[in-house]
């Protein structure tokens, strides 16, 4: 082997073979696992050593042996990533990218997003100069044309595992580099080729790799017309706004209070993002699917089981306050921004909150019940707190006051309202 510097291979490379090297950087890792005894590999001389293998090796398996102790180290021990960054290795990453194996993918991938937490690496430069964007894109265009290449029931670890690790450098990049954020414009179709890659389960449908490519694709500028192409296809628009929704759907039944608001909150995040983009015919299959619909009317709106009403339930959900708040967001996106229209959808109990937060006017009718249309077409009246056909409301008939039972109530609570009145 030759040293960077161009002179011959010195120290312990050069008395040992390449499975030996690999040998022993296996061990080290395994030590590596506890920092505590392992000093010597997080120091700038262990890290330099780590990296002059992983980036300089003529051997693939002794570069990648050294590629996970690295990463490992990186992960254990933060302040080794600003040595990484600090002997120019960032550069050095960005290059290796563009090699076609999953295994190198998967742990260079790793390397780089380690680097994007606590140092400062200059992600435009990396872009602009040594092609990391073009690179990410290529990579999970890769996968692409893996999925089309292989039946779904023959998965390779593997390359699952380098996808995920792909589209979290993505997400980081794209959200730390916003400036760039054009150059990854053209991993749009791939993301959305890939929705298709597993089927959605009931459980846990969030899980890998669907929650890691709602975050790629939620950084992107979806307004472009590459972007746009991909999200609402010509032949079929409403295509993979359908596929959302049965992520959504599946999600909003499957996870507790405590997992809604870390792993739904960017996906309702997405839709509002794709309804703000689409063609009508998308935005009225979103409102038809998300706004209360008429089953929803025959109860107080928020107290059924479909997704309009998950939904809207969890618009005032304590326990996930970024949910809350996108839910809210989106319903009144979904309301054409429209006060009236809001309340009228989701009722005065939902809206007043959301309005009052954003210093919006309530609308003077909102206290008074209106009509609106069934299904059927007739028109029926709508309770304009609940959201509740007035039809369909359970009356509890009590006994009638007297004349002077209701003097008495009146009189008691002008007394209470005085009372609170400034002196």
């Amino acid at each position: 082997m030759v040293e960077p510097g161009g002179g011959p291979a010195t120290g312990p490379e050069a008395l040992t073979t390449s499975p030996e090297r690999v040998e022993l950087l296996e061990k080290l890792k395994m030590y590596g696992r506890d920092p505590e005894f392992a000093d010597p590999i997080f120091e700038k001389d262990g890290i330099s050593m780590l990296l002059r293998h992983a980036f300089y090796s003529p051997s693939s398996e002794t570069a990648r042996a050294a590629l996970r102790v690295l990463a490992n180290a990186m992960l254990l021990k933060p302040e080794t990533r600003q040595m990484v960054v600090d002997q120019g290795f960032a550069t050095n990453a960005c290059s290796e990218l563009k090699k076609e194996n999953w295994d190198n993918e998967l742990l260079i991938s790793r390397i780089l997003f380690l680097c994007t937490y606590g140092t400062n690496v200059d992600l435009l430069e990396l872009i602009e100069k040594h092609h990391l964007a073009d690179n990410i894109v290529e990579n999970i265009n890769r996968h692409v044309k893996a999925m089309s290449n292989k039946s779904k029931s023959k998965a390779d670890p593997a390359e699952e595992s380098a996808l995920l690790e792909t589209l979290k450098l993505l997400f980081n990049v794209t959200h730390y580099c916003n400036e760039k954020i054009s150059c990854f414009n053209a991993a749009a179709p791939h993301l959305v080729a890939l929705l298709w890659r597993n089927d959605i389960k009931d459980e846990k449908p969030l899980d890998a790799p669907f929650g890691q490519l709602v975050n790629g694709l939620l950084n992107l500028d979806l307004g472009t017309e590459q972007c746009r192409s991909s999200l609402y296809p010509k032949r079929e628009p409403c295509q993979v706004s359908s596929r959302i929704l049965s992520l959504l759907s599946r999600a909003m039944k499957a996870y507790s209070d405590a997992d809604l608001e870390h792993t739904v909150t960017p996906l309702i995040s997405l839709v509002g993002k794709l309804y703000e983009n689409a063609p009508q015919a998308v935005r009225d299959q979103l409102q038809e699917a998300l706004l209360p619909s008429d089953e929803d009317r025959k109860a107080v709106l928020g107290r059924g089981q479909t997704l309009s009403a998950r939904i809207l339930k969890n618009s005032t959900n304590p326990m996930a306050p970024a949910l809350r708040d996108a839910i809210s967001h989106l319903l009144f996106d979904l309301s054409d921004k429209d006060s009236t229209k809001f309340v009228q959808h989701v009722g005065y109990g939902f809206a007043s909150g959301f309005l009052f937060q954003n210093n919006m006017p309530v609308p003077a009718s909102a206290a008074e019940a209106y009509s609106t249309s069934d299904s059927s077409g007739a028109s029926k009246q709508v309770n304009p707190i609940t959201g509740q056909f007035l039809d369909q409301e359970q009356r509890t008939e009590g006994p009638k006051w007297t004349e002077e039972e209701k003097q008495r109530e009146a009189e008691r609570l002008f007394v209470l309202f005085e009372r609170y009145l400034p002196t």
